[in-house]
């Protein structure tokens, strides 16, 4: 792909543009943070200065696995300062893959970009937590730059997850002359994204929305594994998404023992919004793709997914 086809297909960050980007991240975040109901303290309003960024929590999945859900019920806790896809950072995971930024920069612009949000909620004293997939491909990065952080990988069966991203506009081969981009910069359309391997980009914008999709699954759950194989167990922590929706209690009891989290009136927030799961999301693969559907989807990712237990 030329530089120019590049530039169309994805908005660049620049000094020209770096405004904008700030505009639409604080945009964003204002409309989809979980507001608490808390009193100005000294060391909250002390924390704005400085704020607090040891123990970060990043939320990681393939599109579609149950990763927003999560994140949603976690931003209930009063003790978590999360965000939802942070523009900026998403936008800038492409630099930090491609090597384009070298990891000082790449550093600077996280930590940069998680403390301006915790700034503009007076949540400097909380603990930061975010969700983005994109983060998936950078886990090795953000672990350098926060050497604490907590990862938290929610796993769903590929099929279920290929099924409902196909459904969205983002990769369908429909969306490819809309015009419109998702909030990091790429155009809606089967376009390969910068995680796709360079000999089959082509092969990803011409093939099938279900191939994408389970594509995409595969990618991001493979870069998830192979980053998190050496983590120490109280960083890295798996989470089935049909163990969240069929025993919720029993699952928010696990992750809030990973998270340190003991307050009993936080516990029981959890368990409640964990409750809130939809049954109905499970297993639609089964009645709604189609044989031949099914059989690029394990050409493509047949063998993750039996080793997750997903396929016999």
């Amino acid at each position: 792909m030329s530089s120019s086809e590049l530039t169309t297909r994805v908005k660049p960050i620049s000094w020209y543009n770096f405004l904008s980007w700030a505009r639409e991240t604080a945009i964003k975040d204002k409309r989809t943070y979980c507001y608490k109901s808390r009193s100005m303290s000294a060391r909250r309003f002390w924390c704005t200065l400085k704020p607090n960024l040891r123990q970060p929590i990043f939320i990681v999945g393939s599109p579609r696995s149950g990763t927003t859900f999560l994140g949603s019920c976690i931003a209930e806790l009063p003790e978590i300062s999360y965000h939802l896809e942070p523009v900026a950072t998403k936008a800038a995971a492409r630099y930090v893959y491609e090597n384009k930024w070298n990891s000082i920069k790449a550093k600077w612009f996280y930590r940069t970009v998680y403390a301006w949000l915790m700034r503009l909620h007076f949540d400097g004293d909380l603990q930061f937590a975010e969700k983005t997939p994109r983060n998936c491909f950078l886990i090795d990065f953000l672990y350098r730059t926060f050497p604490d952080a907590k990862f938290i990988h929610i796993i769903r069966d590929g099929r279920d997850a290929a099924l409902s991203h196909s459904k969205k506009p983002w990769l369908q081969a429909a969306s490819a002359k809309s015009g419109k981009r998702e909030t990091a910069g790429y155009l809606h359309g089967p376009y390969a994204r910068f995680w796709i391997e360079a000999e089959r980009k082509h092969e990803f914008e011409e093939t099938s929305d279900i191939h994408r999709c389970i594509w995409t699954w595969r990618c991001h759950i493979e870069a998830i594994l192979a980053q998190t194989a050496n983590l120490p167990d109280s960083q890295y922590y798996e989470l089935r998404y049909e163990a969240l929706v069929n025993k919720p209690k029993e699952e928010a009891e696990r992750l809030l023992n990973f998270l340190n989290i003991v307050d009993s009136d936080s516990r029981n927030l959890l368990y409640q919004e964990f409750a809130r799961a939809n049954t109905n999301s499970l297993g639609r693969w089964q009645q709604e793709l189609s044989p031949q559907q099914l059989e690029q989807i394990e050409m493509e990712a047949g063998s993750i997914l039996q080793k997750l237990g997903y396929l016999d």
